[in-house]
């Protein structure tokens, strides 16, 4: 659903597209860009299948504006988003814009109550780049080392081998639809990249 008539079912003001689109062109983001949240956009609407016009609308909304700012601090980012999307939904009554809050601050640690299936298709929709063809997911690892470019070679590795374990330590997807399209083809990507920064650390000492 676009910004515009997702802010605009909810009764808001869809005036603060351009100040969007501004944001997710700036010029230090590779993966985080607005290709990123369309495809957010795109993949959540589908895995929450029907819903009423507002839980649409909310969706979409929270869907184009989780990653509004980024610039590599992980916590921050995401809590600066929510506060963006609260300033930019001028009209809109405050339960949506609450629940708009609650949905990007959710992308923090990726958690949610099982029962919350916006939560559940926003975060899995966030993560389906993982289960991309290995060409895709190259690109996706290649443009978030470059927007984490301040940080060097061995902090950054230390750091994303973390980040990799962690995620193949859980379940990726909550939902049944994401696991069966995605699952199984990030785990392997995920592990690939392990492999690969595992190796690069143990030429560096």
């Amino acid at each position: 659903m676009d910004w515009r008539d997702a802010v605009a079912a909810l009764g808001g003001t869809p005036g603060a597209w351009p100040r969007l689109v501004a944001r997710y062109g700036e010029p230090h983001r590779r993966h985080h860009t607005l290709d990123h949240a369309a495809a957010v956009v795109r993949d959540s609407a589908w895995l929450a299948g029907d819903l009423g016009a507002t839980d649409r609308a909310v969706l979409a909304v929270a869907a184009w504006a989780h990653d509004v700012v980024y610039d590599a601090k992980p916590g921050e980012d995401e809590r600066a988003s929510a506060g963006w999307a609260r300033e930019a939904l001028d009209g809109v009554a405050e339960p949506h814009i609450a629940r708009v809050e609650g949905l990007i601050l959710a992308t923090i640690t990726h958690d949610a109550p099982p029962e919350d299936c916006l939560a559940t298709a926003l975060l899995d929709a966030d993560l389906a780049i993982l289960g991309a063809e290995p060409d895709s997911y190259a690109v996706y690892a290649r443009g978030v080392r470059e927007e984490y470019a301040k940080y060097p070679d061995d902090v950054w590795c230390e750091g994303r081998i973390a980040v990799l374990e962690g995620m193949l330590a859980r379940p990726l997807y909550r939902s049944e639809a994401a696991r069966t399209r995605w699952a199984s083809a990030a785990e392997k990507n995920l592990a690939a990249e392990l492999t690969h920064w595992r190796r690069d650390r143990s030429d560096h000492r």
